[in-house]
């Protein structure tokens, strides 16, 4: 049996030898590990403007009315673990984790036990729970029989929703692990959403890789002020996780004092990197490169060159390697090769039989417009970046290339290739 909690608040509560106590302001349920929570206690206005709260193992019933077990209830002593629906869950936002999605709660539906206790069993959050607590669920029963349509109700369990109020009374209900499962696409949608305390609330329960993707598909203009409301010193973690050219996108947005700042906690090795994309121009193919590519000498087999690839720790940071960069002893780019040719190739086959010896490449200096061009005319997914002596030092990925010439919005629609 199911009540709601829109069918409580403000009803009466009578006794046992059915008198009125008083009426429902609230009810309280108890947060256990690992469990659904369970109602512990009502509060209840009682004559006199005098308020109660009486232990759920006094209540007999909720509906059809709500009922007591005793005509002299005791005084119910809070915890801590306790959450006030009416006051802490409904109208609040929360993460839909199965829908991706920012919804508010509507309703609450409360499921009863075979031993009378009642569970909180999920949240409300269609249109057929907000005309009840209007009133108006007749007329949407009266728009069934007329016409053969209602609207809709959509009921999500607790345990696939998450609270992102900063200073959250409702705990996380679920594992980190699910809520970063979320496409951070979704995620940045969902923080955009959300005033700025409760978006940095979201990205405080994700680790730094989580948080770092997340940001990553904010829109630019809102990007530094979530890094701001971060602790300094997780946000240079968060900054260390990012992709180098989008934590220097990130970081060149900033004044020049705060950059540093930000700089000074980075791990040594990734704020040199990004010092050094920052010292290109930003509309550059240098200022929008990436370090994070893979290379291989230009004298191995391609059985040696996959040996290469499984112990090279430039590799497994190489999130996209669609192409191999054939480099010799100084760093000069002697061909690419695409990972489908190498797979596909005689193992004994050299490297430099299989690649491309002329492949299409941009300058450090070259303007992100015509990196863009050149990405559209080749059909590429991304283009090295070479200075005038021939030498690697980055890639242009589609993604960032073609962020010169659509809004970033136009972008999040586009199919990821990365």
């Amino acid at each position: 049996m199911a009540v709601h909690l829109s069918q409580l608040i403000g009803k009466t509560v009578y006794d046992e030898r059915n008198r009125a106590l008083g009426r429902c302001l609230d009810v309280l349920v108890e947060e256990r590990s690992h469990a659904t929570p369970i109602v512990c206690a009502l509060a209840v206005r009682a004559s006199g403007a005098q308020e109660l709260l009486v232990p759920a193992q006094q209540v007999a019933w909720l509906a059809p009315a709500i009922i007591l077990t005793t005509d002299a209830p005791s005084e119910y002593l809070p915890r801590g673990n306790e959450l006030w629906l009416r006051k802490n869950v409904l109208d609040r936002q929360i993460v839909d984790l199965e829908g991706h999605q920012l919804v508010r709660v509507n309703d609450i539906q409360l499921i009863r036990r075979g031993d009378g206790r009642y569970l909180l069993g999920s949240v409300a959050v269609g249109g057929a729970s907000l005309m009840r607590r209007l009133g108006l669920e007749k007329l949407n029963d009266l728009g069934q029989r007329v016409i053969g349509s209602k609207v809709p109700d959509r009921y999500i369990p607790w345990t696939e929703v998450a609270a992102v109020q900063p200073n959250a009374p409702i705990r996380l209900r679920v594992s980190r692990e699910k809520l970063q499962a979320i496409n951070a696409a979704d995620i940045a949608d969902i923080v955009e959403e959300l005033d700025r305390p409760s978006g940095v609330a979201l990205l405080e329960m994700l680790d730094d890789e989580a948080a770092a993707d997340a940001i990553s598909e904010v829109e630019d203009e809102l990007q530094p002020a979530l890094l701001a409301a971060l602790p300094a010193a997780r946000a240079a973690d968060v900054l260390e996780a990012m992709d180098p050219d989008d934590a220097a996108d990130l970081l060149a947005a900033l004044e020049e004092e705060d950059r540093q700042d930000y700089m000074s906690l980075m791990d040594t090795e990734e704020s040199a990197i990004v010092g050094k994309l920052l010292a290109y121009p930003v509309d550059s193919a240098g200022g929008i490169m990436t370090t994070e590519y893979t290379t291989v000498p230009a004298d191995l087999t391609v059985a040696e060159a996959l040996v290469h690839l499984r112990t090279s720790p430039q590799a497994r940071e190489d999130e996209t390697m669609y192409y191999l960069h054939v480099v010799d002893v100084s760093g000069h780019l002697q061909g690419v090769a695409s990972l489908r040719d190498l797979v596909m190739a005689d193992p004994d086959a050299r490297i430099s039989e299989i690649m491309e010896g002329s492949p299409v490449t941009v300058d450090v200096l070259t303007n992100q417009l015509d990196v863009a061009q050149v990405v559209a005319k080749y059909n590429l997914l991304e283009v090295p970046v070479v200075d005038q002596e021939g030498v690697l030092h980055g890639i242009v990925t589609v993604d960032d290339a073609i962020d010169a010439v659509i809004p970033t919005a136009w972008k999040k629609r586009l199919p990821r290739f990365f």
